[in-house]
């Protein structure tokens, strides 16, 4: 089985190549969480593998939260299975991994892997969307790097670790990211052009912790938003915006 997360569609679609080539279920953690199933059977020879997006250089709050709480038998008692982790990340992704395992335990990913996918965080003034030329290079490069990491995946190969940490990975994920994940991954800096806004609740509907509601969408301020920004990027009409930085938008397409 494939736990995964996504927000704009580029995790998605790498868990997707894996599901396909290997045979395992895919599961989306929002629905398992909506469900209220946080323990799981494995089968005999069944994997388990966790695709995630790096947000702000650490594990997305909706899927430490979902690991935290889970846990996963098999019908010979302890956990033997072959388990592996992946994150997309738009650069580099510091030690969002590490933090993962942490949160993980005592199931611990043996092989783990960072696939560099085109940038979609609007939330920090020095970070910027990627252009469609940059965009195209990166999923080309992430397609030619798939059946490698499906490789290894298949033949259940354990301590294979191909991460891209960037220059000073601490840094990202302790000091940046975790001002990051403690003072920016909340609602209120999301807003709405009411008179852009087509009434199409697709935001609504799309929200993985249903944290919005109404047309024109309003945010509940519950404390549960995971600043996966679907609601910015799938906007038809880019009526939903993140502070006062008016950015682009961008979702992935395999045909880019």
């Amino acid at each position: 089985m494939i736990f995964y997360f996504t927000g704009t569609g580029n995790t998605r679609w790498v868990a997707q190549q894996i599901a396909e080539a290997t045979g395992e279920k895919l599961l989306f953690i929002p629905d398992l969480i909506r469900e209220g199933r946080y323990e799981f059977e494995l089968q005999e020879g069944e994997r388990i593998g966790f695709c995630f997006p790096t947000h702000g250089w650490q594990p997305p709050r909706i899927l430490r939260d979902f690991v935290r709480k889970m846990t996963v038998k098999s019908k010979e008692g302890e956990v033997k299975s072959y388990c592996w982790a992946l994150t997309t990340c738009g650069d580099n992704m510091g030690e969002a991994m590490t933090i993962f395992n942490k949160d993980l335990f005592p199931l611990q990913a043996k092989s783990m892997f960072a696939v560099v996918m085109p940038e979609s965080n609007v939330c920090f003034s020095f970070l910027h969307l990627d252009t469609p030329e940059k965009e195209r290079q990166k999923i080309e490069a992430a397609k030619a790097r798939l059946p490698h990491i499906i490789d290894v995946i298949r033949n259940r190969q354990e301590g294979v670790v191909e991460l891209v940490k960037g220059a000073i990975p601490r840094t990202y994920s302790y000091v940046i990211g975790g001002y990051y994940n403690k003072h920016l991954i909340k609602d209120d800096k999301l807003w709405v052009d009411e008179a852009a806004c087509i009434g199409c609740g697709l935001c609504s509907k799309l929200c993985p912790v249903d944290d919005i509601e109404g047309a024109p969408p309003r945010w509940k301020h519950n404390g549960r938003c995971t600043n996966c920004l679907a609601c910015y990027h799938h906007c038809p009409k880019h009526a939903i915006h993140w502070g006062k930085m008016k950015r682009g938008q961008y979702l992935f397409r395999s045909e880019k």
